[in-house]
């Protein structure tokens, strides 16, 4: 079904130039209802299943993009050419993220060629492809006057629409501007917080870790229905609050680990701290953890409860090392797979695909003379035709064939195409991929354990959850990130009641990857 919205998607989009209902008028120029603060209740939608899948090959240059902006590296020695053309070749895939880094490069001046002008297009791009984050980013220019005449109330607008969709940025940010007591419009602050709590709960359980920072304030008190509080800290409240704050250190919030830093270290208020008692040892991995996030945000801690679990848990011992203690709550991954080589590897060009990819159908037909994106495009079946899937560019012209009519007739012209969507070469293996240097390479374990949610984790380790390839959460769930740090007999996450995600427990899956003990050094 995911795969037939896309394809439908995609139709409207490319083959009929994305009209608007009046299609004179530019998606920046587009009317919007405009922002309400006080909407009775906010449902929650996922970014991750309103996106086109992903091509493995643009993922790949757009990883090794990434990769030459790694913040080790001096702005002024970063090849912004190369970086500029990698993202440039996965955008041309419609890789969104992709799209949406490359509008950035243009923006910050990486590309003498392109500037505000076409940094919006892409933009406009995108949002025609219905991605969440551009509706955010278009509201981000109105806000910044970014090739755009700047208009805050335009700007709050295309945000609105954005968290109505899904981004879990415009709902980060639209659900801390919800969180005062009452109005004050002048400084972009309302009283709404049962929707702010439900927005930043959104934002967290798709793992945008800043928002974890907002709900421990909102959490540590207890609340009546319409959001009030009388500012009473309990047990309880507190245990959550804390919960939310080690859970934002996790997917990468330096903000919550410096609070847990001071409250474990030296808290400002002794009376009403959130930890249980100070904890010196504690404050100290939270401050490594904290430093290293301030240095590169990009940075995850999937297995943070390896080496800094919550109290009542004991720590582990640690050899006082900073890159122990970064490299056991990182995320990990098997060694990847070599890929044995294809019928299309052994190919020339325009059959040509590499060895690390296959190919598999997505549905989307085009009856265009020409290809209305980069990819690979084969024959539609039923057609009588065998010809293999081959690379088309924008704009290329795609090739007539002899064909035999529905009358049986053989006649000479033009075919229906599909678009083939290159896929990882790995059999289905369970393995996260990210930027260089944001994970840790470990051995397979042996015997190679899977369980099902439900199921008590039956050796301590770091696990895996993994959905089909085609699921429509998998961009969200087949992520390093997820990944936990788990004891024997504890029991796995559960989608719904830990991530917050509409995902029944049988479509999950866990799996060992890492089987090393806890002692660190």
């Amino acid at each position: 079904m995911y795969r037939n919205q896309y394809a439908s998607l995609i139709v409207l989009c490319c083959l009929f130039a994305c009209k608007m209902p009046n299609d004179k008028v530019l998606p920046r120029n587009q009317s919007l209802p405009l922002f309400n603060p006080h909407v009775a209740d906010f449902i929650c939608e996922t970014e991750a299943s309103k996106v086109p899948p992903i091509d493995a090959q643009a993922e790949d240059w757009f990883l090794e993009a990434r990769v030459l902006e790694d913040p080790e590296i001096f702005v002024e020695d970063r090849d912004y050419k190369k970086i500029a053309d990698l993202t440039r070749q996965a955008a041309e895939r419609l890789h969104w993220k992709a799209m949406l880094n490359l509008a950035s490069l243009y923006v910050e001046g990486r590309d003498p060629l392109h500037g505000e002008e076409e940094a919006v297009q892409l933009v406009e791009k995108a949002m025609r492809l219905g991605i969440p984050a551009a509706y955010d980013r278009m509201g981000t220019y109105y806000a910044n006057s970014t090739g755009v005449d700047g208009d805050i109330t335009r700007a709050y607008a295309f945000w609105q629409k954005a968290a109505q969709m899904g981004n879990p940025q415009a709902l980060g940010f639209l659900g801390e501007k919800l969180t005062a007591g009452k109005d004050y419009p002048g400084a972009e602050m309302w009283g709404n917080i049962p929707v702010a709590i439900k927005m930043m709960e959104c934002a967290l359980g798709q793992g945008y870790g800043p928002s974890a920072y907002d709900l421990s304030y909102l959490y540590v008190v207890l609340r009546t229905p319409d959001g009030t509080s009388d500012g009473e800290r309990t047990t309880e409240t507190k245990e959550r609050a804390l919960q939310v704050l080690h859970t934002g250190v996790r997917l990468g919030c330096e903000k919550c680990a410096n609070k847990l830093t001071i409250e474990f270290g030296d808290p400002f208020d002794l009376a009403n701290m959130l930890v249980p008692y100070i904890d010196k040892a504690r404050a100290e991995r939270y401050g490594v953890l904290s430093r290293a996030l301030g240095f590169n945000p990009n940075r995850r801690f999937p297995n943070l409860d390896k080496i800094l679990p919550l109290p009542p848990a004991d720590l582990p011992p640690w050899d006082g090392q900073r890159k122990s203690l970064l490299d056991a709550a990182m995320g990990v991954r098997p060694p990847p797979a070599i890929p044995q080589a294809s019928a299309a590897s052994l190919l020339q060009k325009p059959y040509f695909l590499a060895a690390d990819y296959a190919l598999r159908p997505t549905g989307l037909h085009s009856d265009a003379p020409t290809a209305p994106f980069s990819a690979y495009w084969q024959p539609a079946a039923g057609q009588g035709l065998t010809e293999p899937a081959r690379l088309f560019r924008k704009g290329e012209e795609f090739r007539h064939f002899s064909v035999l009519d529905t009358a049986g007739k053989s006649r000479y012209g033009a075919v229906t195409w599909e678009q083939c969507l290159t896929i990882r070469h790995n059999h289905g293996a369970v393995e996260p991929r990210a930027v260089h240097g944001l994970l840790r390479e470990v051995a397979r374990p042996e015997p190679w354990l899977s369980c099902a949610c439900g199921q008590a984790c039956p050796v301590s380790g770091v696990w895996q959850p993994w959905v089909a390839a085609d699921h429509p959460l998998q961009a969200i769930v087949n992520q390093y990130w997820r990944q936990a740090w788990l004891t024997q007999g504890a029991p796995f996450p559960r989608p719904r009641r830990d991530w917050l995600l509409d995902l029944p427990d049988d479509e999950v899956t866990w799996h060992l990857m890492d089987r090393s003990l806890p002692e660190i050094g």
